[in-house]
């Protein structure tokens, strides 16, 4: 039996506060057996983000919950790389703070247990490899809709039939799909995407979700690779994750819109998105 494995949480924020205080909740309320941290990197938040942090690192200490803000919004790709600078754990789970992804099994698993129950099922596979170390990534969410998998997708059975080194949820497969986004918001989703699959060809349906949790020198490596910035960073890290071999296997999701805040998407990250999926045609 080796040693024990830690869990760094990095969850990037900006204008967060109405959100951080549940997601944290929900972590610490349904990991009760893993050993974790939580690091938020918060980009200069002006609506007190912050103080809410600082306010539960007195219930939870700051040795579960550590505050790494930067001085202004900077994208999301180097906001990982800064938390990944103070990770200890030999697990990161990447995730957002909006409450946007609510994943149910059969047996009524929402997101964040979910993620305890892939712990549980990597800390078992650990043990019993040889030296291979699976890398998932995932979101901690609010019970806002119910998904109801069957019993042959979950992605536990997906990882322990697999032995992959990467599972990503995906809205665009059968019983995966998107709750409280309009038409535009859809086509502009689906659109990039399948513009993605066609020029280069990653093998996943899904490459602009943040569904995921990987093994923290497989990030390691993978982020070295990565020059992106903002939306178009979660594309970069599967494209590249892809290039370098990683085995990626995807399990069915249902997104749902946040209920708090506003989202970050606009104009000019959608241009940046068009500019990046140039880039790594040319230099992947």
């Amino acid at each position: 039996m080796g040693e024990k494995n830690k869990y760094s949480i990095i969850i990037p924020t900006y204008n967060e506060r109405l959100n951080i205080a549940l997601i944290i909740y929900l972590v610490f309320k349904h990991l009760t057996d893993a050993d974790f941290e939580i690091i938020v990197v918060d980009d200069g938040s002006p609506d007190g983000t912050q103080d809410i942090v600082k306010q539960l690192q007195k219930v939870y200490g700051e040795d579960r919950i550590l505050l790494r803000p930067r001085p202004r919004k900077l994208g999301l790709g180097t906001a990982y790389i800064h938390g990944l600078k103070h990770a200890s754990g030999n697990f990161v789970v990447i995730m957002d703070a909006d409450l946007s992804h609510h994943v149910r099994t059969e047996g009524g698993i929402c997101g964040v247990q979910w993620v305890s129950f892939m712990l549980d099922v990597m800390e078992r596979n650990d043990s019993n490899s040889s030296g291979r170390h699976c890398c998932i990534i995932a979101y901690p969410v609010c019970a806002c809709t119910d998904v109801v998998f069957p019993a042959s997708s979950t992605p536990q059975q997906k990882q322990m039939e697999t032995g992959a080194n990467i599972v990503t949820g995906t809205r665009y497969v059968s019983s995966g799909g998107v709750h409280g986004w309009n038409l535009m918001r859809k086509l502009t989703s689906r659109g990039a995407n399948v513009l993605a699959q066609t020029l280069l060809w990653p093998g996943v349906s899904d490459l602009t979700g943040s569904f995921r949790l990987y093994q923290k020198s497989a990030l390691e490596d993978i982020i070295s690779s990565c020059v992106s910035k903002g939306y178009v960073f979660q594309m970069e890290m599967i494209v590249r994750a892809s290039r370098k071999g990683y085995r990626i296997e995807e399990v069915p999701i249902t997104f749902v819109d946040r209920v708090f805040g506003s989202s970050k998407l606009g104009g000019s990250e959608i241009v940046e998105y068009l500019k990046g999926l140039l880039y790594l045609l040319v230099t992947t």
